[in-house]
């Protein structure tokens, strides 16, 4: 099964918060918390894709950004590619534009939350990069 490749953005705000939404119940892996994102669509570079995916979900544009890490997981039903990357700065006003619940969580905090296994790289990637 080919995996979905997928632009995930772990977003700061200026006090270093990070920026989490929690997936539909429906979707898949619904009901746990996500770093925002979506999939990687034909003919799209992955920063177009960050770029597009987090418009579309919370009305921001990115700015300065770089890669974290990248991630391969396979759920049995599902395999996932995920391009990880920090976004240091954006404009706009971070809202949740899907209706989905978003929370900014200081790094520490973020093993309170549930999140989908391929995503537990991230939230230690994260608790590291971000550590006082």
């Amino acid at each position: 099964m080919a995996a979905v490749h997928v632009a995930v953005g772990v977003i700061l705000d200026e006090a270093r918060n990070v920026l989490i939404t929690r997936r539909a119940a429906g979707a898949h892996q619904g009901d746990l918390w996500e770093f925002p994102g979506g999939k990687v669509e034909a003919g799209e570079s992955l920063q177009q894709a960050l770029a597009r995916e987090l418009r579309e979900e919370l009305g921001i544009d990115t700015g300065r950004t770089s890669a974290l890490l990248q991630i391969r997981h396979d759920y049995g039903d599902k395999a996932v590619l995920l391009d990880v990357h920090v976004v240091w700065e954006f404009s706009g006003q971070a809202r949740p534009m899907e209706n989905q619940p978003m929370r900014w969580v200081a790094p520490a905090d973020l093993a309170r939350y549930a999140f989908p296994a391929a995503n537990a790289p991230i939230v230690e990637a994260v608790t590291t990069l971000l550590a006082p």
